[in-house]
């Protein structure tokens, strides 16, 4: 039986102006997101992942239009979501949801428990009034909390209990589509695997749907179905979990999981280090955005931007924007000497 797709980015920027001179005129963007396209299939997990500053959260939150996208479509079910008006938005945000990084800043301190995920009902009207009681003791229990605690205030709760209240506001409105951004990144990391095995289980009983925002590439490893990696605004390849894993091609996929920690000394593995600073989004790159710190970069790679598409020896799931893909891959392109010690100004 064939995946139903059930989002579909195409083409999509979010460019934030820069103002300046007296009269506050726009002088500049900064292209934080620039032209990405992606599906993501009914009850799988896609996980994007990059350095700081890739764009990844901003994606999300372009794609809940929390910020309106600057150029491109979203296509939720079919319906293109940037066409719609405000009114329209809040009623199918319903089956949009966000779980946000930071568990102590996006709860309101003043609310407790029960004011919280009743008042994600009362918006969408999700749920008549007089069962809305109900309903949070029942949510309480779904994410692992008692019914006792349904009247006390955030501050009273943990990270990472306070973090199963935000997804128990997620669920508050039954979503198709939960983006969870840097869920589990504030957490400690025993508490970090109980909220992953709760999001795996939630997905189970509910056929939900997740677009995971992550650093972090263990996590991203075991919970993800798909994996897209993003680079200074764009996309550098994408594929199934094992492919970019266990086989990635793009040399920056490949300095990321060469930094992946292994918790075994006698273990000797290669690590890429990379040459220089992230660029600028405000003045990308020419050509491809990573060949200022690929130590495999051509001068095509300055001039010609690499499309995202497979390339042979890969998997058709499996796309990557590198122009050496086969050079690299069977070591006919040796990586250039960056050992040197920099200047220092």
């Amino acid at each position: 039986m064939a995946k139903q797709e059930l989002l579909k980015v195409d083409g999509l920027k979010q460019h934030f102006p820069i103002k300046g001179g007296l009269l506050g005129r726009t002088v500049n963007h900064v292209k934080a997101v620039d032209g990405i396209s992606f599906e993501v299939y009914e009850g799988e997990t896609v996980s994007i992942v990059g350095e700081s500053g890739c764009g990844k959260s901003t994606t999300g939150r372009a794609i809940l239009r929390l910020e309106d996208p600057t150029e491109g479509t979203v296509h939720f079910e079919g319906e293109d979501i940037t066409t719609l008006s405000s009114k329209e938005m809040r009623s199918r945000r319903k089956d949009l949801q966000i779980i946000f990084q930071d568990p102590y800043a996006s709860i309101n301190p003043r609310q407790t428990v029960s004011d919280i995920l009743t008042e994600a009902m009362d918006i969408q009207n999700s749920v008549p009034r007089n069962k809305r009681r109900a309903r949070v003791l029942e949510l309480l229990q779904i994410v692992g909390l008692n019914e006792q605690q349904a009247d006390r205030y955030p501050h009273e709760f943990s990270g990472g209990q306070r973090q199963r209240i935000g997804i128990a506001r997620a669920l508050a409105v039954d979503p198709k589509l939960i983006i969870c951004d840097e869920a589990v990144s504030a957490l400690d990391v025993s508490i970090q695997a109980q909220v992953l095995n709760l999001l795996e289980e939630l997905q189970e009983d509910f056929n939900l749907t997740y677009l995971f925002i992550s650093h972090d590439l263990g996590v991203v490893r075991h919970i993800s179905d798909r994996v897209i990696v993003m680079y200074l605004g764009k996309i550098v390849e994408i594929g199934e979990r094992n492919e970019i894993f266990d086989s990635p091609k793009h040399p920056y996929t490949q300095a990321l999981l060469s930094a992946i920690p292994v918790p075994d000394p006698t273990y000797e593995k290669q690590h890429i280090s990379l040459k220089g600073d992230v660029p600028s989004p405000i003045d990308p790159p020419t050509g491809c955005r990573f060949h200022t710190r690929c130590p495999f970069a051509q001068d095509k790679c300055k001039e010609v931007e690499p499309e995202l598409k497979s390339y042979e020896m890969m998997e058709e799931s499996h796309q990557a924007a590198c122009h050496f893909v086969k050079e690299i891959t069977e070591g006919e392109l040796k990586p250039r000497d960056f050992s040197e010690k920099p200047i220092i100004v």
